[in-house]
């Protein structure tokens, strides 16, 4: 039956949010917008920080539904609370990127503080400064419901794939 609803329903049309601590996080999250982009998916980016501007946080996350958002990827770097406070606020999945910043433990703060969520605040992690898989897997969850952002994926798969084959029949060439 869902099925059903679903093939019924008109194509949605999803927007993605990419947020980050500082405007210096811009350099690694940049890679989630360009990938998105490739994807033909829209991005909401602002810079929302978790200590020093809470009551824009609070309001990004209660109204980020109602604002056509349909993925949240927040990075943040040192605490990085960003990501399980805006998962804390909203029923949107969210995806955090630990971004390893000047006041980081080379990352493992970041990486820990997102990664190690209580029960019931899931947050999805992934690697430190992985801002273009957070893109991609943000692509990926809105696939399942959009036709043509699936077949853009595919098509990058395959490209991913067709490069490694590549690369392979080079080396065997040269040695």
């Amino acid at each position: 039956m869902i099925n059903t609803f679903v093939a019924k329903s008109p194509i949605m049309k999803h927007k993605i949010a990419v947020i980050m601590g500082s405007s210096s996080d811009l350099s690694v999250m940049q890679a989630a917008v360009d990938i998105l982009k490739t994807f033909g998916v829209s991005t909401e980016v602002d810079i929302i920080s978790a200590h020093r501007t809470p009551e824009k946080l609070f309001e990004f996350s209660k109204n980020a539904r109602q604002n056509g958002i349909s993925v949240i990827i927040a990075g943040a770097g040192g605490a990085a609370h960003l990501p399980g406070m805006v998962a804390s606020l909203t029923s949107l999945p969210v995806i955090g990127v630990p971004v390893k910043s000047s006041n980081s433990i080379d990352g493992w703060d970041s990486v820990l503080s997102i990664l190690q969520m209580p029960a019931g605040v899931p947050v999805a992690t992934v690697a430190l400064n992985g801002a273009q898989n957070a893109g991609i897997l943000a692509a990926q969850i809105i696939g399942v419901f959009d036709a043509s952002v699936q077949t853009k994926l595919d098509a990058y798969k395959e490209s991913l794939k067709a490069k490694v084959i590549k690369g392979s029949a080079e080396i065997k060439k040269s040695n």
